[in-house]
């Protein structure tokens, strides 16, 4: 399952308010109907905001075990849907989160 999260204001803070208060309760909501694996799609944001989604979607993959929860983030359609292709089939991966640009190395091969 593919979770999308809405826009977020830009300081880091404010954003993981926002992410906790807003986008928590329905993704909280989305577990109890989807037993699939779960990424998060989080829309680009600098790196100052790495450390408080790492934390959350680390949170979220200790509570929804052995369900698996990843993130990524980004605003490159098809480097979102090869991440999350990629994350989709990868068993052991959880927990993570994979900012994503398109200007990487190239496809994603598995």
């Amino acid at each position: 399952m593919e979770f999308r999260v809405g826009d977020l204001p830009a300081a880091p803070l404010a954003a993981a308010a926002t992410f906790h208060a807003r986008e928590l309760p329905r993704l909280i909501a989305a577990f109890a109907q989807d037993r699939d694996p779960v990424t998060i799609v989080f829309p680009p944001a600098d790196h100052s905001h790495r450390g408080w989604r790492l934390a959350a979607v680390q949170s979220l993959a200790r509570a929804r075990a052995p369900r698996r929860v990843n993130a990524v983030a980004g605003d490159d359609a098809a480097a979102i849907a090869a991440t999350v292709r990629y994350l989709d089939g990868a068993d052991g991966v959880t927990g993570q989160y994979w900012p994503v640009d398109g200007n990487g190395a190239g496809e994603v091969l598995s």
